[in-house]
């Protein structure tokens, strides 16, 4: 719980201990501490992680040597799909109240502006393209969403000033060795989640390690406060007359703050160029020498496009930053994460409850490894086009950029940062047959639903975490069980979005519809019509039972 209120703005936040050491019965020297699931890093990754598996009922323990929300030039861009998964774990709407939203994104050349895009065109979505939101409020929104659950009597435990020194895997379970200000302790879990940054001493201690590429260029962040009247939108420049030959970014944050990038190439004095005598030069070249602002933070910052071999190591789980990691060119770093936790918890559910065999967890390995692939894939195309590698690929991206200012076609060879757009699960094991004939690629089995309106409300919204029959214009039962996994109804016609959204997204040319979705508000098999045999084996299917 908090000891006392925390400001929002200014360093309030980010000095505030909001989960200080306490002493748990588990450090008593008699004690046996065992736990089901024990996470690592109470980042957002790790809390959105223990925040899922707490509203499913299964105890779970965060432990972090910290005890405070990030402080520093991290995430920002958060995307529709996870503020959607931060609606079914009750925390998305402040997010989004206090973010800045945003859908248009800019694209300038030299200096002039080659064209501007929508993220979001279509309307009949309850949630914007993108929010910007420092990654501090971020994290203040999630602990404070855990203390609300401990509230409820939600089994939750967020664990400050514990820090992690060993782990050892053992038959069906893992054994932790932890540190703190009264000395170790020791604890078992069943399941141990790993969610502790990029820098990962999980992987460390288990001598695990990434594939894949690592970027020379660097890149400076500055977070600055300033009173600008920019727009809000994504601005991203090629070869700016304030940063010749290089690139720049610009978004704005709450608070007034704003977050600015600059490339300044490969061999470089990193800790010479952070101070503020040479980043405050650099600022008014862009801004203008008439514009105030004051430094809030500095870094610089050079990036890997890599993952794990795999995410699964027997009852060790990684996810976020610790599994994979990509530039952040797109913003697919904690967006990415967050769609982790949301395709394992339920997953980890069924296998605790012994309704699922335990390779069903493998389907997290493949489902998220696929995502991981196809993030890393956009942005190691990203920083190639932004950070040409030779003369021809320059002229190539020049010629591109000149064209695309007149001509539509020349627009989709532009990368400025493919934007972070959420998984289809193309090819999974889990997914069932797709015999709607004629209906939208985009919800076929793999997919994640979009959102439409219903009435005042929207879709997304009356789906939970939890497997169910989104029945369009057809009849079917309230629940269909197999196996003690059930799927409950959900009933809706076509005509109760006027808008004709709800068909276009899920009908296209049918009259009708029943589709199979998973917990996470994936698509797992879809038909025209109810069929019982059909759907239990679909059933069957989407919980590795098949």
């Amino acid at each position: 719980m908090l000891d006392k209120p925390v400001e929002t703005g200014g360093k309030k936040i980010f000095e505030t201990p909001l989960y200080p050491y306490r002493q748990s019965p588990d450090q008593k020297p008699d004690a046996k501490a065992h736990h089901p699931v024990v996470i690592i890093g109470a980042g957002p990754i790790g809390l959105t992680a223990a925040i899922d598996l707490a509203q499913m009922d299964i105890p779970v323990v965060v432990l972090d040597e910290n005890d405070k929300v990030s402080w520093g030039s991290r995430a920002i861009c958060f995307a529709k799909r996870p503020l959607e998964i931060l609606d079914r774990l009750g925390c998305g709407d402040p997010m989004v109240d206090k973010g800045v939203v945003w859908n248009v994104g800019k694209v300038f050349f030299d200096d002039r502006q080659v064209y501007d895009f929508n993220l979001l065109p279509e309307k009949g979505h309850k949630r914007p393209a993108f929010i910007n939101l420092q990654q501090y409020y971020f994290e203040l929104y999630l602990v404070e969403r855990v203390f609300e659950l401990q509230r409820q009597g939600k089994p939750i435990e967020l664990r400050g000033g514990n820090k992690l020194v060993s782990v050892k895997e053992k038959d069906n379970g893992v054994n932790l060795s932890i540190d703190t200000p009264d000395g170790p302790y020791r604890m078992d879990c069943d399941w141990l989640i790993a969610c502790d940054g990029a820098g990962s001493p999980v992987r460390a201690m288990m001598g695990l390690d990434f594939v894949g590429r690592v970027f020379e260029d660097n890149f400076l962040i500055a977070d600055v406060v300033m009173d600008a009247d920019f727009p809000t939108e994504r601005w991203f420049w090629f070869d700016p007359p304030f940063n010749r030959g290089q690139s720049a970014l610009l978004h704005k944050q709450p608070d007034g703050v704003w977050r600015i990038d600059l490339q300044l190439g490969w061999n470089i004095d990193k800790e010479k160029e952070k101070q503020p005598e040479n980043v405050i030069p650099r600022l008014k070249a862009m801004l203008g020498d008439d514009v105030k602002f004051e430094l809030e933070w500095v870094s610089i910052y050079t990036f890997q496009c890599r993952r794990m071999e795999k995410f699964r190591h027997g009852h060790v789980i990684f996810a976020g930053d610790a599994a994979h990691q990509v530039s952040p060119f797109g913003a697919r770093g904690a967006n990415s994460g967050v769609q982790d936790t949301d395709n394992l918890c339920w997953k980890l559910k069924l296998v605790m409850d012994g309704l699922a065999p335990d390779s069903l967890l493998e389907s997290y390995d493949v489902e998220r490894i696929h995502g991981a692939d196809e993030n890393i894939m956009n942005s190691s195309r990203s920083t190639d086009f932004i950070t040409p590698k030779s003369e021809i690929s320059r002229i190539f991206r020049d010629a591109a950029l000149d064209l695309s200012e007149r001509y539509d076609f020349a627009r989709p060879l532009v990368n400025s940062g493919r934007l972070s757009v959420p998984c289809v699960y193309d090819g999974s094991p889990l997914n069932g047959p797709d015999l709607l004939t004629d209906a939208p690629a985009r919800t076929r089995p793999g997919a994640p639903c979009p959102d439409a309106p219903l009435g005042k409300d929207f879709l997304l919204g009356r789906l939970g975490g939890k497997f169910q029959l989104l029945a369009i214009d057809t009849e079917v039962p309230d629940r269909i069980e197999d196996g003690g996994i059930a799927a409950e109804a959900l009933r809706i016609s076509a005509a109760d979005d006027p808008s004709g959204d709800l068909a276009a997204r899920y009908l296209g040319a049918a009259k009708s519809a029943v589709y199979l979705l998973r917990p996470d508000q994936h698509v797992a098999a879809r038909w025209p019509s109810y069929d019982e045999a059909a759907v239990k084996a679909a059933l069957r299917t989407a919980t590795g039972r098949a």
